[in-house]
């Protein structure tokens, strides 16, 4: 005899409500477990999803009843819940527009079209909201939001915020709170308090974000600063505090941004986004040392292993991630990468005294350069210089920690890598015309990468001569100079109304820069040989040269000072002086410290007392 009461709702009900609950328990075991790797989460994610929608279509084959449509509303929450983690967020989306219009035709109500989405859920919320699927209806409500937010439709949740307060208040108030641990009432997967916590504070960072973007920081600040005490990850937290900061900042209030910034530090010590931010407060406000300290923090914090990302319990099916995922908020949330960072602390160093220090971290960052070890960053960075410069600035911080043996091999470097790549003839664009030859490419054997290749080797034979120039072998230093003039004197500057027959560079896109670091190679260039032949008592090619070297670039303190002593030397006294005097007349570059590294005059070589200078005026004077 056949037993009919294993098909009775009731029977089913029981049945299908032990299977929806097993599920939900190996779900939440697989969470307490050991980490998966992310092929083994999304394997168990799909899973997951997949069992929950048989399920669902066993609850949909047979009439509805109150308790069996409880339990139809628990399986499609499960079910569109590991869909969204799976970002599948038109597929989730479906299934509760289509689950919620089904709990009204089974209440009896009239149907509500779909569109606009505020529109429906108002009307849906009207309709079921005193009936026993209540609580089934705010838990779907929630997870709408969480599409929303996660899809950036943030002009929907604000159209419907006063719905979703009050889904807050009503959870507070314990008013259709299903938290009951009974194998008999359908278990969620996700605790919908703790949801909701978690959808109200991403639900803030993102409107703060996008109106920040809008340029309406006093309103964003209003909202971030009441948020920073919700219940939240202190990821997030953070967060709420580093956006605080921002805004300050945009209205022009520095130092309380700072201290926005040292509370997200406070709450999460590896907000990196608040490092960054301070460490760009600080070069505004000129705190060099404030600067390089920050750098020092952003990089040791950037090479620490990524950290787990971390969610309310309860709620780590959605990651806070999955939710702020808006275009604004991923802006400000930007930091360079490892490597672009350590360049920036390497170069800082060296620039404002830190030698020693900025020559261990070019050699730190040229050593990951060449491992496999790279650390990236969360986004777009601006990118590192390329190699060979990067090896000129390491050499020349090397000569400036007296190490002159480690630049000139690395000089030697530059020089072999771009050897084959240097160009018979190359002629550079005035910057104020336009190249009829456009060459828009960039990538190499392209002329533009030929004339980078060339200025490169040119200054590393530059470097070369300042390191002999230092060790006093003059014979050495002036064939080095020799060397960086002869590459230098292979690029012509195609005048206006020539149309050259050789290859010709576009300078108006590149602003003149290849212009203007051709004219201080062919400066420090001919200065340095200048230098080095009047330590050969060579006088009249060192006047020659240190002429020459003026002429490319006039600003050029040590081609100054040295063409007045050449002339002193000569016996044309009042001429020397008059050169002294102009020399001192030049007010120091404020353009200087953007120059490459390279291309600023040597503080290694001979040099020349300006005291003593003076001392030979006034009595030149007296005479």
């Amino acid at each position: 005899m056949t037993n009919n009461n294993m098909y009775e709702p009731n029977s089913l009900l029981d049945r299908w409500v032990r299977e929806n609950n097993d599920l939900v328990n190996k779900w939440k075991q697989q969470e307490r477990g050991d980490a998966l790797s992310r092929d083994q989460t999304q394997s168990s994610l799909r899973w997951c999803c997949s069992e929950f929608l048989k399920l669902l279509r066993k609850i949909q084959g047979v009439p509805a009843v109150a308790d069996l449509s409880r339990l139809e509303l628990t399986v499609v929450f499960n079910a569109c819940a590991f869909s969204l983690a799976q970002t599948q967020f038109s597929e989730a989306e479906l299934l509760l527009t289509q689950a919620v219009e089904r709990a009204l035709e089974m209440t009896g109500n009239d149907p509500v079209a779909s569109d606009p989405p505020v529109c429906f859920w108002r009307a849906i919320l009207k309709s079921l909201g005193n009936s026993a699927l209540n609580p089934c209806i705010m838990n779907l409500l929630y997870l709408q939001w969480a599409i929303w937010l996660a899809t950036c439709r943030l002009k929907t949740i604000q159209d419907l915020q006063e719905e979703l307060s009050s889904l807050s208040e009503r959870l507070g108030s314990g008013v259709g709170d299903e938290r009951k641990k009974s194998h008999e009432i359908p278990q969620v997967v996700m605790e919908p308090r703790k949801l909701n916590e978690l959808l109200q504070i991403c639900t803030v960072i993102s409107q703060g974000a996008e109106r920040l973007s809008e340029g309406r920081s006093s309103e964003a600040l209003s909202d971030l600063q009441r948020a920073s005490s919700l219940p939240a990850p202190r990821a997030l937290l953070a967060n709420t505090r580093l956006l605080s900061g921002f805004c300050l900042a945009h209205m022009g209030r520095p130092q309380m941004a700072l201290q926005c910034y040292r509370n997200a530090l406070e709450t999460d010590s590896r907000c990196v986004y608040a490092l960054y931010q301070s460490m760009l407060i600080y070069r505004h406000l000129g705190n060099t040392q404030a600067e390089i300290q920050a750098l020092r923090l952003l990089h040791s914090t950037l090479m620490l292993p990524p950290a787990t990302e971390s969610s309310p319990v309860g709620t780590r099916l959605l990651s806070p991630s999955l939710l702020l995922r808006s275009q604004s908020l991923s802006r400000l949330l930007s930091v360079p990468s490892a490597l672009s960072v350590l360049h920036s602390l390497a170069l800082k160093c060296v620039l404002h005294g830190r030698v020693s220090e900025g020559v261990e971290h070019y050699l730190d960052l040229l050593a990951a350069l060449h491992s496999e070890d790279r650390h990236g960053t969360d986004v777009e960075a601006p990118p590192l210089p390329r190699l060979p410069e990067l090896y000129l600035e390491a050499g020349t911080a090397l000569l400036m920690a007296r190490r002159p043996a480690d630049c000139m091999a690395l000089c030697d470097e530059v020089v072999n890598m771009t050897l084959e790549l240097l160009p018979e003839k190359l002629m550079l664009e005035e910057p104020e015309e336009k190249c009829e030859a456009e060459t828009g490419a960039e990538g190499p054997g392209s002329d533009q990468d030929k004339v980078g290749m060339l200025l490169w080797a040119g200054a590393a034979h530059l470097l070369h001569g300042h390191c002999q120039a230092h060790l006093k072998d003059w014979k050495q230093a002036v064939t080095h100079y020799t060397r960086c003039i002869n590459l230098l004197v292979k690029v012509c500057v195609k005048k206006k109304g020539f149309q050259p027959q050789i290859p010709c560079v576009d300078m108006a896109g590149r602003q003149g820069t290849d212009m203007r670091t051709l004219q201080r190679l062919k400066g420090l260039s001919l200065a340095g040989r200048g230098v080095s032949f009047t330590q050969r008592d060579q006088l009249r090619e060192a006047l020659r040269d240190l002429q020459l070297s003026l002429q490319a670039l006039p600003e050029c303190v040590g081609a100054g000072l040295w063409h007045g002593e050449v002339l002193w030397r000569l016996g044309r006294r009042q001429e020397a002086a008059a050169c002294w005097e102009k020399t001192w007349s030049f007010t120091a570059e404020s353009s200087l410290v953007s120059l490459p590294l390279y291309l600023q005059e040597p503080q290694s070589g001979p040099s020349l007392d300006s005291t003593d200078l003076r001392h030979r005026i006034e009595e030149l004077t007296r005479t």
